[in-house]
């Protein structure tokens, strides 16, 4: 067991911060109050800013071998544009340095998921950022279908020669695979005999069910075409990097999607990256939108996400909301908010406790870090 008592706790929920203290034992929150007391490891953080752990739900981390000099071309089953039968949780590598270095910046849960190089990707899953075995680090799988359009796809097989060669092309590849695989679930669910298995097609069925979202590597040239194509199947989506969003913020509010925005201070030279308009997190989450912040990792590293709330406070967001962004509103995208992103009993004891309040003091950083209740990274 281990007692976490004085701490300024935000418990990302509709309550407001308090200090308190809370019992932790199995690796599950048992029981928040004030007074607490147990035998057990007891840690006092009068002063310190306890939050949930923090969760990035877009990273690529562990599907690439550093060493290897294909790199990032391994994030991605890149032989065809469509490859939606590909899992992310079959290529991943638990050793990578990633992992303990999310820790150590209070990163407790990540979303794995394909990178952008095709039109759809596969799908991804949801992982602790501690532990030796994929399998046991993997909290959901199939959490949501990858999908990319615009200078990603374009670009990787543009200069193959293969489609698709524009932004037109890779749109179409999208509505096309949309179509053919709604006609595929239709045909299955009336009993159609004649109907052949088809791999490709089978992992969008829980997309029409309603049970991942499709995650669109979008910016502000094809967010249009994105919303259109999305809406017109009724599919739960979100809009991934999502820079540009200033551009079309009645249309993201009025389809009901999810934004996924960042990384910030990037490679400017990345053509989709130039519109860096991070004052859209705070004005979409007013008007109701779930947006999450990410650090694209490894494009930025497991640092740079506080340095994301930093500035989307800076750019008008509400400090306790922005803190959302990295917690409760991923874990809601993610799927996994039954377990992570708020501090609730019953919830994994996932912890980022800071020396100051995380987005308004530039000199907040961890302190500790809690794992399924146990002190896993120390300042």
């Amino acid at each position: 067991m281990l007692l976490l008592k004085n701490a300024t706790i935000y418990p990302q929920t509709d309550a407001a911060p308090f200090v308190g203290d809370i019992l932790c034992d199995g690796g599950k929150i048992v029981k928040i109050g004030t007074g607490l007391t147990a035998e057990a490891e007891t840690l006092d953080l009068t002063g310190l800013h306890l939050l949930p752990g923090l969760i990035d739900c877009h990273t690529h981390i562990s599907l690439q071998d550093p060493c290897d000099p294909r790199g990032m071309k391994q994030i991605t089953e890149m032989t065809h544009p469509v490859t939606p039968q590909f899992s992310s949780l079959y290529n991943a590598n638990p050793t990578v340095l990633y992992f303990p270095f999310a820790v150590k910046n209070g990163v407790t849960t990540v979303g794995i998921i394909p990178g952008s190089g095709n039109v759809i990707g596969g799908s991804g899953f949801a992982s602790k950022t501690w532990g030796d075995d994929i399998f046991a680090m993997s909290i959901r799988d199939n959490i949501c279908m990858k999908a990319a359009l615009g200078e990603n796809p374009k670009g990787r097989y543009q200069s193959a020669g293969k489609e698709p060669d524009s932004r037109m092309g890779a749109t179409f590849l999208l509505a096309e695979f949309l179509h053919d695989a709604y006609d595929y679930f239709k045909r299955k669910e009336a009993g159609d005999k004649e109907l052949k298995l088809n791999a490709k097609f089978e992992a969008a069925i829980p997309l029409f069910k309603g049970e991942i979202p499709l995650r669109i590597h979008c910016t502000h040239n094809d967010m249009a075409s994105a919303i259109q194509i999305a809406t017109e199947f009724g599919i739960k989506f979100t809009l991934e990097h999502a820079w540009g969003s200033m551009c079309y913020l009645d249309e993201i509010v009025d389809s009901g999607c999810g934004i996924v925005y960042g990384p910030i201070g990037g490679r400017r030279s990345f053509y989709e990256s130039r519109r860096t308009d991070i004052e859209a997190a705070g004005v979409l989450d007013q008007r109701g939108v779930v947006v999450a912040l990410t650090t694209d990792s490894p494009i930025l590293g497991f640092d740079g996400l506080l340095n994301e709330v930093e500035e989307a406070v800076r750019e008008g967001a509400d400090p306790l909301r922005a803190m959302r962004m990295v917690t409760i509103n991923p874990a809601k995208i993610l799927g996994v908010e039954d377990r992570v992103g708020s501090v609730e009993v019953g919830k994994d004891a996932n912890f980022a406790i800071f020396n100051a309040i995380p987005g308004v003091d530039m000199c907040a950083h961890v302190v500790y870090t809690v794992c399924e209740g146990v002190i896993a990274y120390q300042d």
